[in-house]
C-alpha cells in the first residue's frame, strides 16, 4: 500500500511561472508586459472586496472563530442559538485546536488571499488602467480581518468603486450569503460614502479558467500513477456538504458545485471514471451525500484501488484540505483501507491559470452594464432568512457600475 499526501504543496511550478496559456486574456496580458508600468502614485481607485469564511491565523484564536460560526444565524439556525451555539463552539475547541496544531499552528487561507489579491490587482492595473489603481481588501466572516474591519479601511482610503468578489466559486447561503448580508447588517446603520459605489460577484463557477486550473492540477496527479493503472484512477471531486434542509430550501450550492465539476471533466475529456462527494458534515442532522470518506469504503469494496482527491469547493489551502483530506483520508483513512495509492489535488492557491481567472472575471465586470445579477437578488423559493430579504433589497438598490 502507497498513500500519499499533499501536505503543504506549492502550487506554483517552474513549468508554469513560465508557460504561455493559449486564451485571450494571457493574449492581453502577455501584451501588456511590455507597456510601461502604472505609477500608483495616488489614492487607489478600486477597492477588491475579497470575501471568504477565513480560519484562525494561531491555535489560540479557535475558539473566537468556532464562537462566531455557531452564532451566525446566516450560517445555521440552532434552537436557543444564543445558548447551544456558545456551548458547542467551547467543547469542539480543544479537538479543533489539535488539527490546527497539526497542519503546523494556524490556517494559511490569510497568506494566500492576500498572495492571490496581490496579483490580482497587478494584472487589473495592467488591463484596467481606467479603473486604476486597484487595491484589494480581505473580508473574513469569522476571523481577522473581519468585514466591517475591512469596510472601514476602504472608507478611510476614499475608495470610488468597490467591487465585492466572492471567493466561494459556488454561491451557498451558508458561506457567500452570510458574507454579503454581514456587508449589508454593517450599513444598516450608517451612510455608504458618497463618493462611492458598490457591485457584486457574486458566483463563478463555470468560468472556463477554473476549469483549466482544476485540470491542470489533476493532469500533474495523473503523471505520478503508473502508466498501466493511470486510466482507472478514480478522480473524487469533494466539497463541504450542505445539510438537506438547507438543500430542500432551494440553495443552489450543489448544483452549482455539479457544474464545475462537468467542466473540468470536459476541459480532461472525460479521461478517468468520476464522482462528486461531500466531506465536513457535523451534527445529527441528514447532510449532502455521498460523503467523501464513505464513498472510499465502499470504492474499495468495489475493487477499486487508486484515487486522486480534488477539492473542488475550495480556491486556497486550508483546514478541510490540509487536515481533514490529507490526514485524514489520504493518510490515516487510505491505511486503514489498505488503498494502493491515493493522491490530493492542490487548491488553486497561486496558479497563473486561476490568477488569470480572477482576473478576467473582474475586467469583464467592470466592464459590464450589470451590477449585480438577477440571480443574487433572486430568494430561495422556500426561504426562512428573515435578514435575506431585505438585505437583497438594499444590494438592489444601492449597487451601480
Amino acid at each position: 500500500m502507497r498513500c500519499t499526501s499533499k501536505i503543504g504543496v506549492s502550487s506554483v511550478t517552474s513549468a508554469f511561472s513560465t508557460r504561455v496559456c493559449r486564451n485571450p486574456l494571457n493574449t492581453r496580458l502577455l501584451s501588456a508586459v511590455s507597456q510601461p508600468k502604472l505609477q500608483n502614485n495616488g489614492k487607489p481607485k478600486t477597492g477588491i472586496l475579497m470575501l471568504n469564511m477565513g480560519g484562525p491565523k494561531t491555535t489560540d484564536k479557535v475558539g473566537e472563530y468556532l464562537h462566531r460560526i455557531m452564532t451566525d444565524r446566516d450560517m445555521m439556525q440552532l434552537p436557543m442559538q444564543s445558548r447551544l451555539g456558545p456551548w458547542i463552539a467551547r467543547r469542539r475547541t480543544p479537538e479543533v485546536q489539535k488539527k490546527y496544531e497539526e497542519i503546523g499552528g494556524g490556517s494559511p487561507i490569510l497568506k494566500w488571499t492576500n498572495l492571490q489579491g496581490e496579483l490580482l490587482c497587478k494584472q487589473l492595473d495592467r488591463l484596467s488602467p481606467e479603473t486604476a489603481p486597484h487595491k484589494h481588501y480581505v473580508a473574513f466572516r469569522y476571523v481577522d480581518p473581519l468585514t466591517e474591519e475591512a469596510l472601514q479601511q476602504i472608507e478611510e482610503d476614499g475608495i470610488e468603486h468597490t467591487v465585492i468578489f466572492s471567493q466561494y466559486p459556488q454561491y451557498s447561503c451558508a458561506t457567500t450569503g452570510s458574507s454579503f448580508n454581514a456587508i449589508y447588517n454593517y450599513y444598516k446603520t450608517r451612510e455608504i460614502p458618497k463618493n462611492m459605489k458598490l457591485s457584486v460577484i457574486d458566483r463563478w463557477p463555470t468560468h472556463p479558467l477554473l476549469a483549466k486550473t482544476f485540470a491542470e492540477k489533476i493532469k500533474g496527479e495523473l503523471k505520478e500513477f503508473p502508466g498501466d493503472v493511470r486510466d482507472n484512477v478514480h478522480i473524487l471531486f469533494s466539497a463541504h456538504s450542505l445539510p438537506l434542509k438547507a438543500v430542500n430550501r432551494g440553495d443552489t450550492y450543489p448544483s452549482e458545485v455539479a457544474a464545475t465539476v462537468h467542466m473540468v471533466m470536459q476541459e480532461l475529456n472525460y479521461c478517468n471514471p468520476y464522482h462528486l462527494v461531500w466531506q465536513s458534515k457535523v451534527g445529527p442532522l441528514e447532510w449532502l451525500g455521498p460523503l467523501t470518506d464513505a464513498a472510499l469504503k465502499d470504492y474499495v469494496k468495489q475493487g477499486k484501488k487508486h484515487f486522486i482527491l480534488v477539492p473542488i469547493a475550495f480556491v486556497n489551502e486550508h483546514i478541510e484540505t490540509l487536515h481533514e483530506m490529507d490526514i485524514e483520508y489520504c493518510d490515516e483513512l487510505a491505511k486503514e483501507l489498505g488503498i494502493d495509492r491515493i493522491r490530493r489535488a492542490a487548491a488553486p492557491n497561486d496558479h497563473p491559470l486561476f490568477i488569470d481567472a480572477l482576473t478576467d472575471i473582474v475586467v469583464r465586470h467592470l466592464r459590464s452594464q450589470q451590477a449585480c445579477s438577477p440571480k443574487f437578488l433572486t430568494r430561495c423559493p422556500h426561504c426562512v432568512n428573515d435578514n435575506c430579504g431585505p438585505s437583497k433589497q438594499w444590494y438592489q438598490k444601492v449597487c451601480r457600475i
